[in-house]
């Protein structure tokens, strides 16, 4: 059963009468989502150091926000998780996910780097990629000088910013990006053909139901974007092995939740380690949505420890 904290979430939706966000063009679904963020999200906890960087990208200046976790001191050399934001490509930002990268930094005692790429339908596929693949490789380079220890490098993020993070894991493993220690994918996106049956579950009036994922797909991959190619759809990519450790979080109530199952199998059956909680009880998002879920706070902590563990120097050689 659906957990009745999530149910209040879904009451004060209904109540509020909030259009959906296929209905509203790009900029006011960003501005409701970002108001919602408010409503739902705790106040923001104190972290040791956070400042905001802009870095050159492949087409502009990109947005980075750094943290650094409670009771860490200056001059250390941190573990760092570069952090890619929900929205289904098209909503969020760094404020939207300020809350969770404070939580994670403090929880695993690290730093965490968020990413403010490019968003569609402005910028269509594979913008988000290139800016993603810009801010890991600036944050390697720049390690030194941010105070990283770039040989503890890890990328997460939720839904969206899990595809991301999954595309970003497969090129480090490939060369293209330097070595990770870690993935982190909260209910990722895998998987742009949409077919699993978890995209017919019976979801109206939850964030996220099968057509507005279709919705944010569509925005994202524009009139000719290869949904088959493994940069969008990282469940087709041709192999698996070698990849970095992972946690793999999915919801019960989500459209996505097969297709990040799914993931998480073929990460297993390569011989990647792989940490699978699934979490039948809760929905699509709620992890930004701890100020009415507690739940929230339960699965950042676990994965909050799960990070801690895998930056460990011992565990990364």
């Amino acid at each position: 059963m659906l957990d009745p904290e999530a149910q209040t979430v879904l009451d004060l939706i209904k109540a509020a009468g909030r259009p959906p966000i296929t209905a509203l063009a790009p900029a006011d679904a960003r501005q409701v989502y970002r108001n919602s963020r408010r409503a739902l999200t705790p106040d923001s906890p104190d972290v040791a150091f956070v400042e905001d960087l802009e870095i050159p990208g492949p087409r502009g200046a990109i947005a980075l926000r750094h943290y650094r976790g409670i009771g860490t001191r200056p001059g250390m050399r941190l573990p760092c998780l570069v952090f890619m934001h929900g929205g289904g490509w098209v909503i969020g930002d760094l404020d939207t996910h300020d809350y969770v990268c404070r939580k994670l930094a403090n929880a695993a005692a690290c730093a965490v780097v968020s990413v403010d790429y490019r968003l569609a339908p402005e910028h269509v596929f594979p913008a988000a990629v290139e800016d993603c693949v810009a801010a890991v490789r600036h944050v390697a380079a720049a390690a030194a000088d941010l105070g990283i220890d770039a040989g503890r490098l890890a990328v997460g993020g939720d839904s969206a910013g899990g595809n991301l993070a999954a595309v970003m894991a497969h090129l480090a493993r490939d060369g293209e990006l330097p070595p990770l220690a870690f993935q982190l994918l909260i209910y990722p996106a895998t998987d742009m053909a949409m077919r699993h049956p978890s995209h017919a579950l019976p979801l109206a009036g939850f964030p996220l139901e099968g057509s507005t994922a279709r919705w944010f797909a569509r925005n994202y991959m524009g009139e000719s974007g290869d949904v088959g190619h493994w940069w969008a759809s990282p469940l087709k990519a041709p192999r698996f092995g070698g990849l970095a450790q992972a946690f793999v979080l999915t919801a019960g109530y989500d459209p996505l939740v097969d297709e990040g199952r799914d993931y998480a199998a073929a990460l297993e059956k390569a011989g990647v380690q792989v940490a699978y909680l699934h979490m039948s009880d809760q929905m699509h998002g709620f992890i930004t949505m701890s100020k009415l879920i507690r739940s929230a706070e339960t699965a950042l902590d676990i994965m909050g420890l799960a990070l801690a563990r895998a930056l460990e120097p011992s565990a990364t050689g």
